[in-house]
């Protein structure tokens, strides 16, 4: 009996032992297979995007629609160039002769820690999807969900901070049109402007390493208001963010955007003004030229010449289409190649670079943010900033008055990226407290 026991305790042993070793070389496979991310590091990464989101959008918005050419009844004269740095600001096209009452120079805004952020359209959206999907039975929002939230959070009467394709996506809404109809055009015919760009590329940042599920998750999103080539912009940015995750540490930050750029650049197809302005815009940064002549080249050869397909300028749209995707696409890529990964110096050629500056400025601040996280942004900027954010400013219906914190949204971010983990055969490991993600 006694040694029956022993035998038995020992096949007891080995199988522990052998599960244990198994259980190891498991993990172990899934390690090389894997995608493995940090999530103390990533909750740091995600309170960057949103502190630098914000620290662009606002500075941005100083100098939105300053200039946006001659074209048309509107002319707002020479554009900025790098010397226009720190000096006065200009009126808007909105402005009735008066700079901007966020600052009577052009320079960064900068809260400090005693301040809150407000809600722009540039995060506020953003923020309602964050919000939808922490509810949500799936990682992809469906229609009905993405129109509740909608409904829900944003208000219904004027300053309601929508514009063009948003605010027509809206109206559709409440006549009970469901995404992705309210993009089509057929329903919207303001679907080629800006709004899907700003409105989206948070979904990059829900699947690290995995732009296929990031584009996934952001279809529908980017469908509520936008097709064709402001579709395929949106495409572009969402790509980008989730490979951010993963960008080469060995390359330097110039290289690391380049490296993004063109690993996102096919999601605008060949034959599109998109892409032709990609490559017009990357040819002229590899040319040597300054990013002032690069910006003044393409206001000539897109919307005084038309060129490539781009013929916004011949529909006599207000402004000349100062919102619309292709020319603030075109802009934003200035900033981006001769801003060489520098947070500062992208924001800084963002707002000078006319047009609807905020945009392309709140775009590659939360980009490059995420990427250095939340203390290599105030590093970049040599102070503590505020941490705190008013979702109230522009939408409705949250708890605490709406504000919250970029420590918490943060958290919010993880739970949606441990769903997304789980659901794409992942692994989360608490003990180490980190993911790991599939490569496909």
């Amino acid at each position: 009996m006694e040694l029956r026991c022993r035998i038995i305790f020992s096949l007891g042993i080995l199988t522990l032992l052998l599960c244990s070793c198994n259980k190891k070389q498991t993990t172990q496979n899934n390690l090389t297979d894997s995608i493995v991310i940090d999530r103390a590091e990533y909750a740091n990464k995600l309170e960057g995007f949103w502190l630098g989101t914000c620290v662009a959008n606002w500075t941005g918005l100083i100098t939105e629609m300053d200039k946006i050419g001659d074209i048309g009844e509107i002319k707002t004269g020479n554009f900025y160039t790098r010397e226009d740095w720190g000096k006065a600001d200009q009126p808007s096209i909105w402005g009735e002769g008066l700079p901007s009452n966020l600052s009577p120079t052009i320079d960064f805004i900068l809260l400090g820690p005693d301040s809150i952020w407000g809600a722009d359209d540039d995060t506020d959206i953003e923020y309602i999807y964050q919000e939808a999907l922490l509810t949500a039975d799936s990682t992809v929002l469906s229609p009905e969900e993405i129109s509740a939230a909608w409904l829900k959070h944003i208000r219904a009467e004027e300053e309601n901070y929508l514009w063009v394709s948003n605010q027509r996506a809206f109206d559709l809404m409440w006549e009970g049109v469901l995404p992705p109809a309210t993009s089509d055009p057929i329903n919207n015919r303001e679907y080629e402007m800006i709004d899907a760009q700003l409105t989206t590329e948070i979904f990059g940042l829900y699947a690290p390493g995995r732009p296929d599920l990031a584009l996934q998750m952001a279809e529908l999103p980017i469908q509520t208001t936008a097709r064709k080539n402001s579709e395929w912009i949106s495409r572009f940015y969402v790509k980008m963010f989730a490979l951010a995750a993963v960008v080469p540490d060995n390359l330097s930050k110039g290289e690391q955007m380049m490296w993004l750029a063109e690993n996102a650049k096919d999601e605008l197809p060949s034959d599109a003004y998109a892409r032709k302005m990609y490559d017009f815009v990357l040819g002229a940064y590899r040319s040597g030229l300054s990013w002032e002549i690069t910006r003044d080249s393409i206001y000539q050869r897109y919307q005084v010449e038309q060129a490539d397909g781009y013929d916004l300028t011949s529909r006599g749209l207000y402004c000349n289409a100062c919102f619309a995707a292709g020319i603030n696409f075109a802009a934003s890529l200035v900033s981006f190649f001769y801003g060489q990964g520098e947070l500062k110096e992208t924001i800084k050629i963002g707002a000078l670079a006319g047009w609807d500056s905020d945009n392309p400025t709140a775009t590659w601040g939360g980009l490059i943010g995420f990427m250095l996280g939340r203390d290599g942004v105030e590093a970049a900027f040599g102070k503590k900033l505020s941490n705190r954010y008013n979702i109230h400013r522009t939408r409705q219906g949250f708890a605490n008055n709406g504000v919250d914190d970029f420590t918490a949204m943060a958290i919010k971010g993880l739970r949606i990226i441990d769903r997304v983990v789980l659901e794409a055969g992942g692994i989360i490991d608490q003990q180490e407290n980190r993911w790991l993600l599939p490569q496909r």
